[in-house]
């Protein structure tokens, strides 16, 4: 089925947009960065993993409806954007507690299903946060709806599919970015060996940012019917 039978239209345009908008700070970058400077390429990369994993409940809720019926309901919205906001909030507050790190190199060496002595997350641990810190997000469910449907014409003749489709390839675009920062904060981490307390406040950082979008997103305004 080619595009114009999808009704997609722009798709070079969808595709640079979608880098730009992928390469501007946020909640997601900033979990990535901060999991990379902690422990690793391998820390930075599962983060960059389950943020995108994340992403993907947005798009398939979007495409069947879930996401515009939460749009509608102002009780739906506001009931998410408190969990999402308090999750955010808790994830900020972690980091502002995390205690020093070891080097890179030795941070990295954790099982799967365990925390290190150091206070280093599991690799579980990490994935399955930056999934709900995507998930929890009714802001990227509003920002599929509001973005997607410029690329697709009136009256498409499968919307469902071609919202789908943009969507998918918006967050598979997103991965080498994502794959990009984790391995800049790892290279970074790295760079920094002797000064580790550099990395922790950086952490720290990370953490007053992320208890500020938790307040950021709590403070925003429900949409209107």
């Amino acid at each position: 089925m080619s595009l114009d039978a999808l009704g997609i239209v722009h798709l070079p345009l969808f595709i640079a947009a979608g880098w730009l908008l992928n390469l501007t700070p946020g909640p997601d970058v900033f979990y990535i960065l901060s999991n990379g400077l902690r422990g690793g390429w391998r820390a930075g990369v599962v983060a960059a993993f389950g943020i995108t994993a994340g992403c993907f409940v947005h798009i398939f809720a979007a495409a069947v409806g879930i996401s515009a019926l939460i749009t509608a309901s102002a009780t739906a919205f506001t009931v998410l954007k408190w969990v999402g906001a308090a999750y955010l909030v808790w994830v900020g507050v972690q980091m502002l507690r995390a205690p020093k790190p070891l080097d890179a190199t030795d941070s990295i060496a954790v099982p799967a299903d365990s925390t290190s002595a150091s206070g280093t997350k599991s690799l579980k641990m990490v994935f399955l946060q930056g999934f709900w810190t995507n998930a929890l997000n009714p802001k990227v469910a509003l920002f599929f709806l509001a973005f997607l449907p410029q690329f697709i014409t009136p009256g498409s003749a499968h919307p469902t599919l071609s919202f789908l489709l943009l969507g998918l390839l918006f967050n598979l675009n997103a991965v080498p970015i994502n794959l990009g920062y984790a391995l800049l904060a790892a290279w970074a981490a790295r760079r920094m060996g002797a000064v580790r307390r550099g990395m922790h406040w950086l952490e720290r950082g990370a953490g007053a940012l992320f208890v500020g979008f938790g307040l950021k997103l709590a403070l925003s305004s429900t949409p209107s019917n």
